[in-house]
């Protein structure tokens, strides 16, 4: 197969709305027969993904650390004297990584504090002539952090998770990752990030029992308030069960990218943006809308020649057979429109004024704008989060961010005249929906007020 072969371009708007543009329920998702035959070797049984999930989380609910230890075997092969790793092991992770390395790390850790420290939210009190109303703006007392790294280490992961916790004042923060793909423990590029954010320990647990033992804890991991981070099937299905019982950010799936570009835009860059996402998934979505067929030809041109060079081709290669290519709008007024239906994880805006644009989304997660803002850099060091609302999601979710961390409390001080003003009208609105004590305790208090 070839990237060229394997890109499509759609000069029928309504027939991407059926292919590369159509949403996909986490519900409706088609489980690889391959992952339901491994659960053979694991269940000994065949069951699909939600009921693997439903039974780790169940037994680590239950059994706590022995059940952790448990699962790690059976699915990451994994059987660690520890499961946690303390702040000396991540400090010696530190100091033994290329120094380049280590400078992105801090310099990355230094742009996310930055960035989030100057989101406005704070407690807020009006103290009137009758009164005091309120909100007190408080950080949960302890969140849990997955951080992916399986098939590929994300210590950038734990930056853009952790350290937007820290700013809003969270107390305790439990991360959990699981081993690299060989299974010899956690990769020190992840290790040197929890040094970096100050860390005082770290997890080596993935999958659906990460999520059980920081939602209910267990001996060695301390249960949390809220969880945030990507994963994998298991994991947001993990995420997906237990919430309720603790907070999550939201059911983030694989990545996705829209590119909306003219014919100002350069193919190379365009087709760089959208190769880079291509490669985290199988299942990512990389979508190029442009009013321009002559673009749309050069960007699939500059795709077959630019892959080759690429180590996960893969990946790339699958990811284009299912949910990636270009789509030929009318205008640029369309392919917005196509973008605020299909509200992306990322929406890049490769124009030739994206200004005069902003104006017209409605919903994205991030928007990159112009070829300076390219995506790879909101990826690692901008600023921002890059743990975004996908699947859709965008339409009524945000990235993560400062509000994901803390929780408000309404704050009610009312004297007694303006508790006398009030009442009349909330022993009515009691009295209608029928709330008889309701209505007594606002009658007793006007009866004890009157003069």
């Amino acid at each position: 197969m070839s990237g060229e072969a394997a890109w499509r371009t759609f000069t029928d708007v309504e027939a991407a709305k059926r292919s590369i543009l159509k949403r996909h329920s986490l519900r409706d998702i088609d489980v690889p027969e391959a992952l339901i035959e491994r659960s053979v070797a694991i269940f000994g049984e065949r069951i699909m993904p939600e009921e693997a999930v439903r039974r780790i989380i169940r037994d680590i609910r239950v059994r706590g650390d022995a059940a952790i230890r448990e699962w790690n075997l059976k699915i990451d092969n994994i059987n660690p004297d520890r499961m946690a790793l303390s702040a000396e092991e991540m400090h010696e992770a530190l100091g033994a990584i290329a120094p380049e390395l280590r400078g992105a790390l801090e310099g990355a850790a230094e742009q996310i504090r930055n960035f989030h420290a100057k989101q406005a939210i704070s407690s807020w009190i009006d103290a009137g002539k009758d009164g005091t109303l309120g909100q007190l703006i408080r950080p949960v007392d302890s969140v849990g952090v997955y951080v992916p790294g399986g098939t590929a280490p994300l210590p950038s992961s734990l930056l853009m998770s952790v350290i937007p916790a820290q700013v809003a004042g969270v107390p305790q923060i439990v991360v959990c990752t699981p081993p690299g793909s060989g299974g010899g423990g956690i990769h020190p590029a992840i290790l040197a990030a929890g040094a970096v954010a100050g860390l005082e320990k770290i997890y080596c647990i993935g999958g659906a029992q990460a999520i059980a033992a920081m939602a209910y804890g267990s001996e060695t991991v301390p249960g949390v308030a809220t969880i945030v981070g990507a994963g994998n099937l298991f994991v947001t299905l993990a995420k997906q069960q237990v919430y309720g019982d603790v907070g999550i950010d939201g059911l983030l799936g694989p990545t996705e990218t829209l590119v909306i570009a003219d014919e100002s835009a350069d193919p190379r860059l365009a087709a760089a943006d959208l190769l880079a996402q291509a490669e985290h998934d199988v299942l990512a979505s990389a979508i190029l809308l442009t009013p321009s067929l002559a673009l749309a030809e050069a960007v699939r041109n500059e795709i077959s020649v630019q892959v080759a060079a690429l180590d996960r081709q893969d990946i790339v290669f699958a990811a284009m057979d299912e949910r990636c290519g270009a789509v030929v709008t009318a205008d640029l007024d369309e392919a917005f429109q196509l973008a605020n239906d299909y509200a992306a994880e990322h929406l890049c805006l490769l124009v030739a004024d994206p200004w005069s644009w902003i104006g017209k989304v409605r919903n994205a997660g991030g928007v990159f704008l112009g070829e300076h803002s390219y995506e790879v850099l909101g990826d690692y060091i901008a600023g921002p989060s890059h743990v975004m609302p996908t699947g859709g999601t965008a339409r009524f979710a945000s990235p993560l961010n400062l509000l994901h961390f803390v929780k408000v409390t309404s704050l009610i001080a009312l004297d007694k005249t303006s508790a006398l003003a009030l009442g009349p009208a909330a022993e009515t609105l009691a009295s209608a929906e029928g709330l008889t004590a309701h209505a007594a305790a606002a009658r007793l208090r006007r009866e004890l007020g009157a003069p």
